[in-house]
């Protein structure tokens, strides 16, 4: 993990153990998603930290999606929110990079190599 996602552990381990969450986890989601830049907006403007859609960060009460502890907040609520949801770890993460409704019209991991290499990445 590089060094600048791990400076980020001090704002993500209280957020992530508010919703029972590994903050390990989050980190790794953290690196995977933006390299732990919180100004990285994806080609699909996807925002911060966390890569969060607009209308994901919108939902989930995030004003500024460039704030790390509001896009780390929002991006640790939605993750808690895909694990309830899906109940599995492996289909919150490919919810979390594919969408929700990629993985119930698949019925599991989407079979797209960009969600399976990321879940992967994670999990590792």
């Amino acid at each position: 993990m590089q060094i600048r996602t791990r400076e980020w552990e001090p704002v993500v381990a209280p957020i992530a153990a508010r919703y029972n969450l590994d903050t390990a986890l989050v980190l790794r989601i953290i690196e995977a998603e933006s390299g732990g830049d919180p100004r990285a907006v994806s080609p699909k403007g996807a925002q911060g930290l966390m890569q969060l859609m607009p209308e994901t960060a919108r939902a989930l009460g995030v004003s500024d999606p460039f704030d790390p502890v509001q896009n780390i907040e929002g991006g640790v609520r939605y993750l808690s929110h895909l694990l309830q949801r899906f109940g599995d770890l492996r289909l919150a993460l490919a919810a979390y990079n594919a969408g929700p409704g990629r993985v119930q019209q698949y019925g599991g991991v989407p079979p797209f190599p960009e969600t399976q290499r990321y879940i992967e990445r994670i999990l590792g």
